[in-house]
């Protein structure tokens, strides 16, 4: 797994500038993104940064889709896999509806509904895992999806360069006191409570995923403005978990008030904590290389419990239930 990682910048370029082009989606004013897992982490990424446009986002983890949806929607079915149950049970009701529909997969089921339904499909490879995909699968969809993102390819190119230099201080040629991933890591001994601004969920919903999947670990996130109206109280009493604070380079002057307030807080009730700031840049930027750092750690504290990263047995048994 930690191979695939080490080409995450090299397989983001490749897909941006080699593989696809740009869809012309035409006028929308809706876009439902489906999928689950790392799929669904994608359509999280998308939603912040859309955040600021007139076009209206959905991002579904589950079997249903909005009674909202119509000839002004653009339904995203993503499936890395290509077989996940629930994208493609909203798949199957989306066609059923005046929405234009884009589906995503590495082949699988949603591939054979598509062509059997004359869908418009795009087949995105899988490297490993779908986890291990993220990469690939975010920028491809990026370039796919160029003509409707208010978002540049000097924008793009700055997310790849970064992630460049983040790989040279977590990748797994650096196994020092100076690789943030590894730090970050060793902190873990407990449950981790992971808190996140507006606009970075996306990456702190994703490490809570793969510490879970990867490390075979529980772990929580909680939006930090949220927290301070309930969640807080919860520090009140010795406990098994460590706050992780993922905290954005320029955080609204609000939520800079309420990071101060709430290490201010841990300090004064002894809880350890330890912070994650994102790089400088464009929200694509900041996300891309929180996830980088934030998977690696989740591989780092795999090996550290003597866990194997890539297997999934529970999924697995979930799975053949159904």
């Amino acid at each position: 797994m930690y191979e695939i990682y080490d080409k995450w910048p090299d397989m983001a370029k490749d897909a941006y500038y080699n593989k696809y082009t740009p869809k012309n989606i035409g006028k929308i004013s809706h876009i439902v993104f489906i999928g689950m897992g790392g799929s669904g982490a994608i359509g999280d990424i998308f939603d912040s940064i859309l955040s600021k446009t007139n076009i209206h986002v959905t991002v579904i983890k589950g079997y249903s889709i909005p009674n909202t949806v119509n000839n002004q929607t653009l339904v995203i079915p993503m499936s890395v896999s290509g077989n996940t149950d629930e994208t493609l049970v909203c798949l199957q009701s989306a066609i059923k509806t005046d929405a234009k529909v884009l589906a995503f997969s590495s082949g699988g089921k949603i591939k054979e509904f598509a062509e059997k339904n004359n869908i418009e499909y795009i087949q995105i490879p899988m490297i490993h895992s779908p986890r291990a995909s993220f990469s690939i699968f975010l920028f491809s969809m990026l370039k796919i999806l160029e003509l409707v993102l208010p978002i540049s390819e000097t924008e793009i190119i700055e997310a790849i360069n970064m992630m460049k230099k983040t790989k040279e201080l977590i990748f797994s040629k650096n196994l020092t006191d100076d690789n943030p991933a590894l730090e970050l890591a060793r902190f873990i001994d407990k449950i981790p409570m992971i808190y996140y601004p507006f606009g970075l969920g996306s990456a702190a919903i994703r490490f809570k995923n793969s510490l879970q999947e990867n490390a075979k670990i529980h772990a929580m996130a909680e939006d930090v403005i949220e927290a301070c109206h309930n969640g807080i109280v919860s520090w009140e009493e010795k406990n098994h978990v460590k706050p992780i604070l993922i905290e954005g380079e320029d955080d609204h002057i609000k939520t800079k008030e309420r990071w101060l307030i709430l290490k201010e807080f841990f300090e004064l009730n002894s809880v350890e904590y330890i912070e994650i700031k994102s790089v400088k840049g464009g929200i694509l930027s900041k996300i891309i290389n929180l996830i980088y750092l934030l998977d690696y750690t989740s591989i780092y504290l795999a090996i550290l419990r003597k866990t194997n990263p890539t297997t999934i047995t529970a999924i697995e048994f979930v799975k053949d239930k159904m």
